[in-house]
This record gives structure tokens, C-alpha cells and sequence, in this order.
């Protein structure tokens, strides 16, 4: 009986065979399209979906390779352990998804790059849309059992008020408490900008769009996505919570770790359902295939565009497309033999979120010092990216080894969400000092381009009147064939086809 602790149901034929098909159809859909592409087998297709596609697409994959395993598994147990405080990220998506639309996005879209570090995708972002589906429907699965076993919603909701998980507000200044609305919106947002900002498989996305409207709004949608899936995924602690109130599966040693919990609980209400157990597995797995893929393609753009190519720059667009697929299966089976480490290190949502902030921390650094400071050079850049990455893994792995096992109070015992920001202030603020003191960047060296103009924020371009001549400038500066895409520099290197008078009609 559920709730009861003891031993849980175990996976059936049924099971399995949902899990399987669940897999086997994900994997079907980027074949499909893999397949629909290859009479354009060029790298720019591979990588980037051809420059073609659309917001909604794209705002799915983006929502799913980064609330993918790391929130089917935590965000659930992180509810059932400490309450909804967690939900202010809802605050920090709002936030982020704003920041990067208006401020990172016209910059990478108007340079054209592939890499966000000079420099398949298609496959990726279908597939990523059926994950997120999957992901949904197995949260959407724990939460409706939960509550026909519980009496309701209701019920769930009034059982985590009185045990106090609905203590969502603590405007606590402290830096070292570990959640509260200071470390989630001012720390989270930094961090949740960091990735998505900066982040070669979120930046490779939404370049991929067909138009900077497009592009834009992927990230506002996306920011909708994470609402959504961030609730559910708290809904469903919270209805663990319910369910375990007076039977602790820590207490009965039923689970050795907060991850086992939700598979427990998956086991032991939906075990009587042949096949849910497995689409809850699925999920899971989903999530962690959509986040690998996300990866894969971002490390073999990174290497092709900033490796392969100033190497051999001439190698002809067939070998570039074997050497894709080559080091997709490369990196691939990198990503699995990492796995093994990654189990070490504790709760995995802690553990993701702080290794995201101690990395991608010093980077958002190094990014916003370029971007918005003209003085600022390579040399203050490089010792500035050194000293933040430096000082936050000194914070990290010290947090590990010292303050866990004394659980003392010290520098040690900041919150894992300002990580990012202070890696971000300690590499601008040396970046700035050291540019300084080694002379400054030489002025007729910038390239105005890859500064942020006021003329890329999405309040300015409504407020600005749309004219026949202006739409005429913006035709003529691209090729007359190309329709889709005309503010993305890359779309001049693929052919359309389009008539003239389609394209003048459209425009």
C-alpha cells in the first residue's frame, strides 16, 4: 500500500516495453528528420537546422535541455525535503529569459555565428520536443495517482501547509543561507543567464531560428515552459510529500539518497500500472537524452568552428559532414563514461546547479566585459577569467571538503546560488584592472559590431516606425533569392529558390 514504506513494486514486461518504444520513437523522430534534410548534407544544416526554424520548436528544446533529468529527479525531492522555496525561480526564468532576448541575442544573431566561443541541430530540437512531452506527462502521471490515492489536490495542498513546505518567502540578506528570495532571484538569475546567455547548446538554438523575432521570442516562450515545468515538478514533491508525512523513506531506510525518492514513490503508486512505471523511467531518461544531445552538438560546433576550420580551411563540405557525425559518436561516448563521476557528487541538483555556476560564472564575466566595456583587452580578460574561475572552485570544492562534514558557518558556507555572481564581479572587476594597467584596448582595433546597440532592444524596434524604405534597405543587404532569415547574416550561404515576386509579396 502506498505510503506504508516496505518493498515497492518492480518493472514489468509492460514496463519495459513502454520504456523501449518511448526511446525508440525518440530516436525515430531525429532519424526522420535527419533523413527529411540530407538533400542539404551542408555543416550549416547539421549545426544550426539550416537557419530555419521557428520559435515554438526551438523554445520546447531549449525548456528541455536544461530542466531535463536534473529536474525530473531533484526539483521533486527538493520540495518533498525543504518546501516551495525553489518556485522563486520562477522569478529568476522571468528575469533571465528578459536579459538574454534584449541583450545577448541580437548580439550572437547579428554576428552570425555558430560558435559563441570564435563559432544535426535539426534532429536535436525535434527530438527534444517529444522529450519535454514525455518529461510532462510523467510528472503529470505522479500528480494525478497522488491525489486520487490523497483525496485531491486539496488534500496534498493542506498536508504540505501544516508541515510547513509552503514556507516559500525569506527575505533573509544572508548570503550563506542556502535558499532564500535574495540567493534565488539575484543569484539564480545571474546563473540561469550564465547558461543561457553564453551556453554553446542554448546559443546554437536560438541562432538557429529563421529571424531575430523568432529568436526572441523562443526565450520568452521558453520562459513559459520552465513556469510550467518548474510547478510541476514541485507539484509532485509536494504530493510525496503528502504520501510520506508519517512514513519517511529515510527513516525506513527505504532510499539511501534524496535522487531514489521520486523513482520510490513512482514504484510504489504507479507500480499496480503496467507501463506508467516506464513512461516515469522514460522520463527520466528523456530528460538526461536531451540534455546529452543538447551537448554533443554544441561540443562538435565548438570544435569544428573553432579547430577543424582554422586548420583546414578548405575541406570540402562532405568530409566537414563526416567529421560531425564522426565526433558526435566521439563526444557521445564521452558523455556516458562521465556519468560514473557524476553519481559521486551528491545530490544532483545541488551539485548540477553549483558546477553550472562555478564554470559558467568567470565566462558570463568575460562575455559582459567584452560587450559593454571598450577599454577592456585580452590580457585583463584572460587574468580576470583565471582569478574568477579560481576563487569560485576554491569556494566550491572547499564547501565540499570543509563545511559538510563540520557544517560550520564560514566563507565556505555561501549559498551555491551566488557562485556565478561572484565569479562574474571578481572576473570583470580584475578584468578591468588588469586592462588598465596593460594600456587598454587600442581603439581603432573594436569592431563596433560587437558592442550591444540600443537599436537591438525589442522596445525600440516597436517604437520605431516600419517603412517601405526601410524594408527595402533590409532586402538589399542580403542576396535578392532569400526570404526567410533576411536579418541573419549566415542565411546568405543557403539558397531558397524563392521567385522575386514571392519574396517582394511576403517582405
Amino acid at each position: 500500500m502506498a505510503g506504508t514504506g516496505g518493498p515497492t513494486a518492480l518493472f514489468s514486461v509492460w514496463d519495459y516495453v513502454v520504456f523501449a518504444g518511448i526511446i525508440l520513437l525518440a530516436a525515430a523522430i531525429g532519424l526522420f528528420q535527419a533523413f527529411r534534410s540530407r538533400k542539404d548534407n551542408s555543416s550549416a544544416e547539421f549545426l544550426l537546422g539550416g537557419r530555419r526554424m521557428t520559435a515554438v520548436p526551438v523554445a520546447m528544446s531549449l525548456t528541455a535541455s536544461f530542466m531535463s533529468g536534473i529536474t525530473v529527479i531533484g526539483t521533486p525531492a527538493e520540495a518533498y525535503k525543504y518546501g516551495t522555496a525553489f518556485w522563486l525561480f520562477a522569478f529568476s526564468y522571468t528575469i533571465m529569459s528578459t536579459i538574454t532576448a534584449e541583450i545577448f541575442v541580437p548580439l550572437f544573431y547579428r554576428l552570425g555565428i555558430t560558435s559563441t566561443y570564435e563559432g544535426g541541430l535539426k534532429a536535436v530540437i525535434w527530438t527534444d520536443v517529444f522529450q519535454m512531452a514525455i518529461m510532462l506527462a510523467g510528472f503529470i502521471a505522479v500528480i494525478s495517482r497522488g491525489a486520487v490515492l490523497q483525496g485531491g489536490l486539496k488534500k496534498i495542498w493542506d498536508d504540505s501547509y501544516k508541515g510547513g513546505r509552503l514556507d516559500t518567502f525569506s527575505f533573509d540578506p544572508d548570503p550563506l543561507r542556502r535558499h532564500s528570495f535574495w540567493t534565488i532571484v539575484v543569484g539564480g538569475s545571474l546563473m540561469w543567464v550564465s547558461m543561457y546567455a553564453i551556453n554553446q547548446s542554448q546559443v546554437q538554438r536560438y541562432v538557429s531560428c529563421k529571424s531575430m523575432t523568432h529568436a526572441k521570442m523562443s526565450l520568452y516562450l521558453n520562459m513559459v515552459g520552465l513556469w510550467v515545468t518548474v510547478s510541476l515538478a514541485m507539484f509532485s514533491g509536494l504530493t510525496m510529500y503528502s504520501i510520506y508525512k508519517d512514513c519517511d523513506p529515510f527513516t525506513n531506510k527505504d532510499v539511501s539518497s534524496s535522487d531514489q525518492l521520486l523513482p520510490y514513490l513512482v514504484m510504489d503508486i504507479l507500480g499496480k500500472f503496467p507501463g506508467l512505471p516506464g513512461l516515469f523511467v522514460a522520463a527520466a531518461y528523456s530528460g538526461t537524452l536531451s540534455t546529452v544531445s543538447s551537448s554533443i552538438n554544441a561540443l562538435v560546433a565548438v570544435t569544428v568552428e573553432d579547430f577543424v576550420k582554422p586548420i583546414w580551411p578548405n575541406l570540402s563540405e562532405r568530409k566537414l559532414s563526416w567529421i560531425n557525425m564522426g565526433m558526435s559518436v566521439f563526444f557521445g561516448a564521452l558523455c556516458i563514461s562521465m556519468a560514473a563521476i557524476a553519481s559521486l557528487m551528491g545530490s544532483i541538483l545541488q551539485a548540477a546547479l553549483s558546477v553550472f555556476g562555478m564554470i559558467s560564472g568567470p565566462l558570463l564575466g568575460v562575455f559582459l566585459l567584452g560587450m559593454f566595456f571598450r577599454f577592456a583587452n585580452s590580457i585583463g580578460s584572460l587574468v580576470g577569467l583565471v582569478t574568477g574561475l579560481a576563487i569560485t572552485l576554491w569556494v566550491g570544492i572547499g564547501a565540499q571538503v570543509i563545511v559538510r562534514p563540520l557544517l560550520a558557518d564560514t566563507w565556505y558556507s555561501l549559498s551555491y546560488l551566488y557562485f556565478c555572481p561572484l565569479a562574474m564581479l571578481v572576473t570583470m572587476s580584475t578584468g578591468l584592472i588588469i586592462s588598465a594597467i596593460t594600456g587598454g584596448c587600442k581603439q581603432e582595433k573594436i569592431n563596433p559590431e560587437m558592442f550591444i546597440r540600443k537599436e537591438d532592444l525589442f522596445c525600440f524596434n516597436c517604437s520605431r516606425p516600419c517603412t517601405k524604405d526601410s524594408t527595402k534597405d533590409l532586402v538589399m543587404k542580403v542576396e535578392p533569392e532569400h526570404l526567410n532569415g533576411l536579418d541573419n547574416p549566415q542565411f546568405i550561404n543557403i539558397d531558397l529558390k524563392l521567385k522575386d515576386s514571392d519574396k517582394i509579396t511576403k517582405l
